[in-house]
């Protein structure tokens, strides 16, 4: 029989150092738990005193000053909001799009101070009414949480990103009351692997995270579902058809908030005022329809009853609440895009579920299943997140059949988004930002990652005034195969090769100087070029290096084997991350 050594006190250090790991995740999960909910109940105060909930505006005394707070409170805050802002380097609020780039480029360490000032900017937007969502501001609190704590604590750009995702979970999980949600989440939109090693850390910080927000805080659900019948056979086949349509929406609704985005950049108006403007604007708007105000939890709720909107009540709210959150987010507020989104999309399936009834007479005991499609339908393009939304549903409604058919309609809802907009809003914007994820992560990290960062001057540089034989000695004297013509001011004139020096010195009469054998296909690189950039130059030239010229001054240079083995390096880092090795 074999007889195995005990474990030696070296090799229990990587097992020590995991079960670290997940303490720390677990502390990360509850002290990210305590914020969130600590952020839920300051809104929800805010929204109370500034009058903008649905309770606080009926329980009002005076109508006319009513008028004047609507208007007045939302501008006020957008004031405030923008001015905030301007104090970021970005001059901008920082979003779960910031915590995805920091661990999709593994730069990790996102800043303390951007997220501090955009969770209380993004507070102050929802306590003063304006139209975004809260789970956006939540999980990029929860992210920066968890980079500090690796901060603090020195750790890896690996345990960084874990940390990170520790965060996210732990934000998700309180805010819905779904640890499961929550750990998917992390891994599907954060992440973007399921590596074993990230696994348990991710699931003990979304298990503290429920468990105080559901016992020490008794945190309710975000709505609730009473015993539901099983829909027909047919009606699933509806379910379908409003996932397709639901993504047409998602798409509006992502576009929408672009598109503002990019029109507010051209106004003639500071962006610090622009927030008040788009504040003011949901104000006038909110008279009429005062359900477009905050994050609409009441509208949610009200949307899964049969009954209690009309059809035309139905399609103005969903109107106007896309149009509402377009205007707040590409205007300034800080905010985030999933709440208006399942405001949206619960409204989208609302208005399927009350017209299906209208047009076959059918009871409308499935109505709510027609609202969860719809949200469903239209929150998992949005987020890029189909299993998150799934479990979304299954935890806070416990609901099998309910689950179920809003499977049917993400099956088509995220395929069709994705291939006509894109994985996500987030995704969206980062490649407006220059960071395209769309092609793998090893690609993300090769576009952001300079040329700069592996550049030396170890080459051979020639007087552009050397004669023909002084270059052809020069490089073979180093044992390079190429030089490069520097003047005594340190411009760039370009590059010789000695292939090309030694076929020229054969002919009659052969050229006095260098410079007459430059090679002119021979592409250059700034120092802000990106790795994939240049890999993909170097597929259309044969040579040793590539130079780096900064107008017009030369710095040096970059081999093609040190891109290879930056390539290789970046590849192998993140494979050993997404097996569990660190």
């Amino acid at each position: 029989m074999e007889i195995h050594d005990p474990p030696t006190p070296r090799s229990l250090v990587p097992v020590l150092r995991f079960l670290g790991l997940v303490v720390l995740g677990a502390t990360v999960g509850g002290v990210a738990a305590l914020f969130a909910a600590g952020f839920v109940r300051g809104v929800l105060w805010l929204n109370e005193i500034l009058l903008i909930s649905p309770r606080s505006r009926m329980m009002f005394a005076w109508p006319e000053w009513l008028i004047l707070t609507t208007v007045a409170v939302p501008a006020l805050g957008g004031l405030i909001v923008g001015h905030l802002h301007q104090t970021l380097p970005e001059r901008r609020p920082h979003t779960p799009t910031d915590a995805i780039a920091a661990v999709q480029t593994r730069r990790g360490r996102l800043p303390l101070k951007a997220g501090a000032v955009s969770a209380f900017t993004a507070l102050l937007s929802l306590g003063a009414g304006a139209s975004v969502g809260q789970y956006g501001p939540l999980v990029h609190l929860g992210a920066s949480l968890g980079s500090l704590g690796a901060r603090l604590l020195r750790l890896s750009r690996s345990d960084d990103n874990i940390t990170i995702a520790c965060g996210v979970a732990a934000a998700i999980a309180t805010a819905f009351n779904a640890p499961l949600a929550g750990i998917v989440f992390a891994h599907e939109v954060v992440l973007r692997h399921y590596a074993l090693r990230a696994f348990a850390p991710v699931a003990a910080a979304a298990l503290v995270g429920h468990v105080i927000a559901t016992q020490a805080l008794a945190q309710g659900a975000l709505f609730h579902v009473a015993e539901t019948v099983v829909p027909q056979a047919w009606e699933f086949a509806l379910f379908v058809a409003i996932g397709g349509l639901g993504a047409l929406l998602a798409g509006g609704y992502m576009h929408a908030i672009l598109g503002v985005g990019r029109f507010a950049r051209q106004l003639p108006l500071r962006p610090a005022l622009q927030p008040a403007l788009a504040g003011a604007l949901l104000g006038v708007a909110a008279l009429w329809v005062p359900d477009i105000l905050g994050m609409g939890q009441e509208t949610l709720r009200f949307a899964t009853i049969a009954g209690a909107f009309g059809s035309g009540e139905l399609l103005l709210v969903l109107g106007l609440k896309v149009a509402a959150t377009a205007l707040c987010l590409g205007m300034g507020f800080s905010g985030g895009v999933f709440s208006p989104a399942l405001v949206v999309g619960m409204l989208f399936g609302a208005l399927c579920g009350t017209l299906t009834a209208s047009l076959t007479g059918i009871s409308q005991e499935t109505f709510v299943f027609y609202a969860v499609c719809g949200m469903v339908a239209v929150t998992a393009p949005v987020i890029g997140a189909p299993l998150t939304s799934l479990l979304i549903v299954f935890e806070l409604t416990g609901n099998y059949a309910l689950t179920t058919a809003a499977l049917a309609s993400v099956t088509l809802a995220s395929p069709i988004a994705a291939q006509l907009f894109g994985r996500s809003l987030f995704d969206i914007q980062l490649r407006e930002r220059g960071l395209d994820l769309s092609s793998g992560r090893d690609q993300a990290l090769l576009m952001d990652t300079r040329v700069s960062d592996y550049l030396t001057r170890e080459c051979v540089t020639l007087s552009p005034g050397a004669s023909l034989d002084e270059a052809i000695v020069g490089i073979a004297r180093q044992h390079h195969a190429e030089a490069y013509l520097v003047d005594d001011r340190g411009h760039f004139h370009g590059c010789v090769t000695l292939a090309d020096l030694e076929a020229a010195r054969q002919e009659e009469p052969p050229p006095r100087q260098a410079r007459e054998c430059l090679d002119m296909t021979r592409p250059i690189l700034s120092p802000d070029t990106t790795l994939w950039a240049a890999m993909a130059l170097l597929e259309k030239v044969t040579s040793e290096a590539l130079a780096v010229v900064d107008d017009g001054v030369f710095c040096g240079v970059v081999y093609e084997v040190t891109i290879a083995h930056a390539y290789l390096d970046q590849s192998d880092t993140l494979r050993r991350e997404e097996h569990g090795h660190g």
